[in-house]
């Protein structure tokens, strides 16, 4: 659909883009990425027809550029400026009509019910057909974009040039926007080549992705490929971490502020924090922790500063019981966003915890554990599904600096250390009379102060994951022990 190869040009002499080769398919969602400066909107300019180029080829439709007369580019292409601004007062509608220009035989002498039609389908469309009575410039920067690309749309072209299109809109605009284009590009086959500021969306919508520094390709590839952390780091000049989207495979990229002094220095979560009331126990950290956990609330990754572990009756028994532990902890003061919430069957005076350290950094392992509901994970299909509390919550508190991976080997290396205990306790799956792995609803915490020391890796054999399998170990047995003596006493 659209080929470039080795276009030159810039503005007064001076050279913006340089050699920039590549060819975009009909029906693709093509982004063009790169810092102010780099050549973004003078590409687009060139492809477009508004600016000329001093070197290099331009073909649209197997066409050169410069065999299309101003009214043939037209039909095949359309333009959505960054700004936004008109030189007469129109309304709304006479805006989008402006668009049926190029295929007209005459100023509007041919206007036809087909005009019309595409004309309010559009309006309809970008979600300005509502005030297409009023003046164009009574509107807001987010409806004066809308309705410009309602123009473009009625142009009926096969390319679609936007350049930033988000950048006057608000969330939910963005959203609908890029979701149409998106829509017309695989639907209708449009090709839609865009600039973007915000690597997120570009990230989220785009078929294929060009990075351009300092008027050259500096990569044209999927997203995936094209936002490499070092990559985005080094062309943006920025501090950046990339993390996949909670609910799509598609990446994302976070600005990392500078911290400042106090926002570094080390932290130690320790019992000097932990809180035992009679109904749960309750950890409050001073700050928020980076925490990947299977609590009723607070489940997988996020940040989190309290923590709770909350008594229930055996025979507890709830259709929801995310919603009554989050109403529980409100009741008590807690918020539930701010919260890793557990629910455990055990008296909580049988808790284990203890504080182990090695250099640069340390480690606070708290366990509770019942083992009446154990379970041989192995024979696991032998049972009959009932839901019931969680007996065996481990939380591990990291006082250092988890990588990404180390808070997988945290898990890894603290279950092996719970089964180890299970073991040597002689624990039995009731039901198959084998030793037991677990309890049906086992719960777990890694919380991290992500200050002082960085660790990479948790594994059984590393300064971390030998403190890990020995406090969990420990913290296990002696929780299991406490408990059994507790009900023994009953």
């Amino acid at each position: 659909m659209l080929e470039v190869k080795g276009l030159t040009g810039g503005y007064d002499n001076k050279t913006v883009l340089d050699s920039v080769s590549f060819d975009v398919k009909k029906g693709e969602l093509f982004g063009i990425l790169g810092p102010n400066g780099s050549g973004k909107t003078t590409l687009l300019g060139m492809l477009s027809g508004i600016l000329p180029y001093q070197a290099g080829t331009i073909d649209i439709k197997g066409k050169d550029l410069k065999g299309y007369s101003s009214k043939q580019l037209a039909q095949v292409i359309a333009v959505l400026p960054q700004h936004s601004s008109l030189a007469f007062s129109y309304t709304v509608k006479e805006t989008v009509v402006l668009g049926r220009y190029a295929h007209q035989t005459g100023w509007f002498h041919s206007w036809t019910s087909e005009d019309e039609e595409i004309v309010q389908r559009v309006m309809m469309q970008t979600g300005v057909a509502v005030f297409q009575e009023m003046h164009f410039e009574r509107l807001s920067g987010g409806e004066r974009q809308r309705v410009l690309l309602a123009q473009a749309l009625a142009q009926e072209p096969e390319i679609l040039f936007l350049d930033e299109p988000t950048n006057h809109l608000d969330l939910s605009y963005q959203k609908e926007l890029l979701d149409l284009m998106r829509k017309m590009a695989k639907e209708q086959q449009l090709t839609v080549i865009s600039i973007f500021h915000d690597l997120n969306l570009a990230g989220l919508y785009c078929d294929r992705l060009m990075l351009l520094e300092k008027g050259r390709v500096q990569v044209i590839d999927v997203p995936n490929e094209v936002l490499q952390q070092e990559r985005i780091q080094e062309v943006y000049r920025t501090k950046i971490e990339k993390h996949p989207h909670p609910a799509l495979p598609k990446p994302q990229m976070f600005i990392v502020p500078e911290k400042h002094t106090g926002e570094l220095d080390p932290l130690e979560i320790n019992e000097s924090y932990l809180n035992q009331a009679p109904e749960f126990l309750h950890l409050s950290s001073p700050i928020p922790l980076r925490t990947m956990s299977s609590g009723v609330t607070g489940s997988g990754t996020g940040w989190h500063q309290h923590f709770v572990n909350r008594h229930v009756h055996y025979d507890y028994n709830c259709d929801d019981h995310i919603a009554e532990m989050a109403d529980y902890l409100k009741t008590y003061g807690f918020e539930p966003q701010e919260t890793v919430g557990m629910m455990t069957a055990v008296f909580l005076d049988t808790v284990s915890y203890r504080l182990l350290r090695d250099e640069g950094f340390s480690i606070f392992i708290m366990v509770t554990a019942g083992v009446g509901n154990a379970i041989d994970a192995s024979l696991a299909d032998r049972h009959s599904w009932t839901s019931s509390p969680g007996t065996i919550n481990t939380w591990v508190f990291v006082n250092g600096h988890l990588a990404e991976e180390a808070f997988i080997h945290c898990i890894v290396t603290a279950t092996e250390a719970k089964v180890k205990a299970l073991h040597d306790l002689h624990v039995l799956d009731q039901v198959t009379n084998t030793w037991a792995t677990g309890t049906s609803t086992d719960s777990i915490l890694i919380a991290a102060t992500q200050r002082g020391t960085t660790l990479r890796y948790a594994g059984t054999i590393t300064p971390l994951g030998k403190l890990i399998s020995r406090g969990v170990y420990d913290c296990t047995v002696e929780a299991i022990e406490n408990s059994r003596k507790r009900i023994e006493s009953l």
